[in-house]
């Protein structure tokens, strides 16, 4: 039975959202599955959305900035963290999940799972078998996003995460199968999931932004 933001005892003070961010655009022109590898840094286009995250983030009552340990991750929330004045607070439940195929080159759509040597790791895409197992995912993104919203003190929080946590996390609060298309998931680059808390501390729905699409890449 998948686990639900109601599973959570409540916490009588916090922020009244926690937005979660994915991070910019990575340094990649061989389009390598990087996972939790170190060492991977944004782009030049990465550094803008990253800025144009900062700026976004102005209009916000910001009490805590929560970050993945990745490089990319960290390079996306410092222009927030200057922009505020405020810390950057690394909590290792938001990183990357884990899977069996970092290191290659790997693209959405482009065929590798297709070879032989990718068969004995796909018997079981409800896990999924490949990777990191998405309940245990959504156990700690929840964790890590109560955890911000406990140190935001009654301001908003930020999360700096991953695409594949983030959309996991989503799909959980809606109510969604967690088995999906990769192709489908709504979570850009520097993409912003807000989870909203009603009056009695609970999660209450989510709201997705995109500061910085006009810095996406056009989709061929």
């Amino acid at each position: 039975m998948m686990p639900t933001p109601y599973d959570f005892a409540m916490i009588s003070s916090g922020s009244s959202k926690v937005h979660v961010i994915r991070h910019g655009e990575v340094e990649n022109p061989k389009k390598i599955l990087y996972g939790r590898q170190p060492g991977w840094r944004l782009s030049e286009r990465g550094q803008a959305m990253a800025q144009t995250l900062g700026d976004w983030s102005q209009t916000l009552d910001l009490g805590a900035l929560h970050v993945s340990p990745l490089q990319r991750a960290q390079e996306t929330a410092q222009p927030i963290s200057n922009a505020h004045n405020l810390s950057i607070t690394t909590d290792e439940r938001l990183i990357e999940a884990a899977n069996v195929f970092e290191g290659l080159a790997f693209g959405v759509g482009d065929g590798a799972l297709l070879h032989p040597r990718a068969w004995r790791h796909l018997w079981n895409p409800w896990r999924p078998s490949w990777g990191e197992p998405y309940v245990d995912q959504v156990n700690r993104m929840l964790a890590a996003v109560f955890a911000a919203r406990e140190a935001a003190d009654g301001k908003d929080a930020i999360c700096v995460s991953h695409q594949l946590p983030i959309w996991i996390l989503r799909s959980s609060i809606e109510g969604r199968r967690l088995i999906h298309d990769p192709r489908r998931r709504e979570c850009s680059l520097a993409s912003v999931t807000t989870i909203h808390f009603d009056e009695e501390n609970m999660i209450s729905g989510i709201s997705y932004s995109e500061p910085a699409h006009h810095l996406l890449p056009v989709k061929k």
